[in-house]
Parts: structure tokens; C-alpha cells; sequence
């Protein structure tokens, strides 16, 4: 039996954590300087006229193309990814409290910290889980002392969003393109001249291309002073006594 059937995601297998055993994690030497990934991604339907997973879809496919493109001096690790985050909409599914989301996300994080891993960033594609992200990533810098990043998919260019103006063309493009290729994408696209039409493919390669840059970018970033650790308040100094 393939251990790698039913796959979990779609992902880049040689980045992938699940498929790394032990002794590869027990002898790797750049465990502080490598980059850990957590995707995070809501199921809801947005109204693309495409499954539920239509996030998961759009958010694993641009991360595993980051990852095959990103620099060679960026080593990289990817979780599994987590679909359980906060969804206050009737057009979510399987919706969860923040305070149980920000348990998970705490959760996995201190496992990827546990094992020596000082470099996280959480890969988000729901517009409802954007600011949870940040602020479970300040608490986790403070509580852990890892460096975290936030990366949300609508700063790709990809926002899921139904109101606050993303291109809604070029996401619907995408799904299709990942659907069924790219002359779905072409019969799915809303009537336009065929030159105003948005190139599922291109928009993708455009988003993973931005993502391996940010890949980059946080591997070049220099590690947390004292790994993390807060520096010590100094006492305020006693005032000067009205005898003196």
C-alpha cells in the first residue's frame, strides 16, 4: 500500500511534514533557520458556484507551486492543512468559535516549536479568520517566542471576500482553471471580450510567484534576539526623597 494514498492535501511531497519520518527531523541542521507553514482554510460556499473546499482548492495549489518555485536556499515545511476556523456567515460549514480556533492554531504551532522549529507562518485564505491570525500570531511570539508571519491569500490577489472589492474575475478564473482546466476557465468567465478575460492559469502562476518571493523574504529575516525571549523590565527607580 502508497502511504501517500488518500492524500491529506495537495501539496508538494518534499515539503510536506507528514511525509518526512523521524530520523530526517532528528538529523536536520537548519531546523531554526527553516520555514514552517500552517495553511489554514474555511469551508463555505461563496457564491463561485464550486464545492465547499473551493479555499483549500485555491490556498494548497498557489502554496504547492510557491514551493516548487521558491529560492534554493529556503528550506521549507508544510503542515497539514487546518479547516476548522471561525465562519459567522449562513454560507459557512463546520464554523468554529474563535477560542477553539485559536486553540488548534496554538496547538499545532507549539508542537512545530516543540520540535525545534523557530520560523512559522500561517498561510490563511478566509476573510473571517484574517485578524484571528494576527492575533494569535502576537500571542504566540510572546508565549513561545516564535517568529511568526501572517499571509493572508487575498494579498495574493485572491480574496474570497464577497464585499470588500476583490477581483472576483480573476478568483473565479482560478477555481475554474483548477476545476477542469483552462477551457473551463474560458466558459466560465462572465461575458466580457475574450481580451478582458482574466487567464485562470496566469493568475495562479502570479500568486505563487508572489508567495515564493514572501517565502523568501521571511527566510532572509534575521532570527528573534535572546530566541524570543522577552527582555527583562528594569524596576522604576525610587523618587528622590523631599529631605534630600
Amino acid at each position: 500500500m502508497n502511504p501517500k494514498d488518500p492524500r491529506l492535501c495537495v501539496a508538494d511531497d518534499a515539503t510536506f511534514w507528514p511525509w518526512s519520518a523521524w530520523p530526517d527531523f532528528a538529523s536536520r541542521p537548519d531546523r531554526e533557520a527553516t520555514v514552517v507553514v500552517v495553511p489554514l482554510a474555511g469551508l463555505a460556499d461563496w457564491g463561485l458556484g464550486h464545492a465547499l473546499d473551493a479555499e483549500e482548492t485555491v490556498l494548497m495549489h498557489v502554496l504547492r507551486e510557491a514551493s516548487l518555485r521558491r529560492a534554493a536556499d529556503v528550506s521549507l515545511l508544510v503542515v497539514p492543512v487546518l479547516r476548522f476556523v471561525p465562519g459567522p456567515g449562513q454560507e459557512c460549514a463546520f464554523a468554529v468559535d474563535p477560542d477553539v480556533a485559536s486553540g488548534l492554531i496554538e496547538e499545532v504551532v507549539g508542537s512545530i516549536a516543540s520540535a525545534g522549529f523557530r520560523r512559522v507562518v500561517l498561510f490563511n485564505s478566509s476573510p473571517w479568520n484574517e485578524e484571528l491570525c494576527r492575533a494569535v500570531g502576537r500571542d504566540l511570539r510572546i508565549a513561545r517566542g516564535v517568529q511568526m508571519f501572517c499571509v493572508n491569500l487575498s494579498g495574493l490577489g485572491l480574496d474570497f471576500h464577497p464585499e470588500r472589492g476583490g477581483d472576483r474575475a480573476s478568483l473565479k478564473a482560478a477555481l475554474a482553471t483548477l476545476a477542469g482546466g483552462a477551457a473551463a476557465a474560458a466558459s466560465s468567465a462572465a461575458p466580457a471580450p475574450a481580451a478582458a478575460q482574466p487567464n485562470g492559469a496566469e493568475v495562479l502562476d502570479a500568486a505563487a510567484a508572489r508567495l515564493a518571493s514572501l517565502l523568501g523574504e521571511i527566510r532572509s529575516r534575521p532570527p528573534l534576539a535572546h530566541l524570543g525571549a522577552l527582555p527583562p523590565v528594569a524596576a522604576p527607580s525610587a523618587a528622590p526623597s523631599a529631605a534630600s
